[in-house]
């Protein structure tokens, strides 16, 4: 039984890895504080380049294992962030990691961009309805960077939200995003390191947002070691180097103090260091 009082957030992700590289620290600070944290996550990233090479044959290319294999890593991601529910959008592989643009995975039947805007909408909204966030946490239009489930994850986030706020709903929707300024401090910081075992980005590299337009700012600066701990789980998509990591691209990303995110929907009165500030 959900408590109908007490702060509730849930997040929206489309991949495994994706809740621990963008709100991982969030995640972790707000269930450190008791508060009812859900993670909703869209697919099982069956199509992610895979970075050990003797699980190489979990790939979509041979075994076509790898999503099975990710909701272990997601299950060990969640016990070192310690959130308190986690669900996949329709059970566990009812859609799958659609690929990047233009592959050949978009047009896999269970493709999540394949799959009907209204169906998908209404799962979520199911999950809202048992669970009842007050906060609802998602990617803005584009996705971070244009991957098309970002965006599906995005427009079905919306949707739901759009039909189940007010006073006894969702009172606020925040997108998560990248500080142009953070991310410019923590490449900078990561150039005059040696131990840094990957190739250092410029920063334009990278996709941000500029400081003018965030509107919340998230001190996870005591939970940055369970991120980290979360982004070691997430083995065949990530590497943990010191105070950064990289996907199978071998692109240092920083990992700053603090997790950004924009107000889109609710009251602004005492959000800009609090997702629940105000409420």
């Amino acid at each position: 039984m959900i408590p109908v009082h007490g702060r509730r957030v849930l997040f929206v992700h489309a991949h495994p890895d994706d809740e621990s590289i963008t709100t991982g620290g969030t995640i972790a600070r707000y269930s450190a504080e008791g508060a009812h944290v859900t993670v909703v996550t869209c697919t099982l990233g069956e199509e992610g380049e895979i970075i050990p090479a003797e699980l190489d044959q979990l790939g979509a290319w041979a075994g076509d294992q790898l999503g099975g294999y990710r909701i272990g890593e997601l299950r060990e991601a969640g016990a070192a962030l310690g959130w308190t529910e986690h669900r996949f959008l329709g059970g566990a592989g009812r859609w799958r990691d659609s690929g990047m643009v233009g592959t050949e995975a978009n047009e896999h039947p269970r493709a999540f961009v394949r799959g009907e805007l209204e169906e998908q909408t209404e799962q979520l909204l199911a999950v809202l309805d048992e669970l009842r966030p007050e906060v609802v946490v998602t990617y803005d239009a584009h996705g971070g960077y244009g991957h098309p489930d970002h965006i599906r994850a995005h427009e079905i986030t919306t949707a739901a939200v759009r039909r189940r706020s007010g006073a006894d709903g969702v009172r606020r929707l925040f997108h998560t995003v990248a500080s142009a300024e953070a991310t410019a401090r923590g490449l900078a910081a990561l150039r005059h390191d040696d131990a840094v075992p990957f190739r250092v980005p410029a920063d334009e590299e990278l996709p941000t947002t500029p400081d003018a337009d965030i509107t919340t700012r998230i001190d996870i600066s005591a939970h940055r070691a369970a991120k980290f701990d979360a982004l070691r789980a997430h083995r065949t998509q990530v590497t943990v180097g010191p105070d950064c990591f990289a996907l199978s691209n071998d692109i240092a990303q920083p990992v700053p103090d603090t997790e950004y995110f924009v107000l889109v929907h609710g009251s602004a009165e005492g959000a800009d260091t609090d997702l629940f500030g105000g409420l």
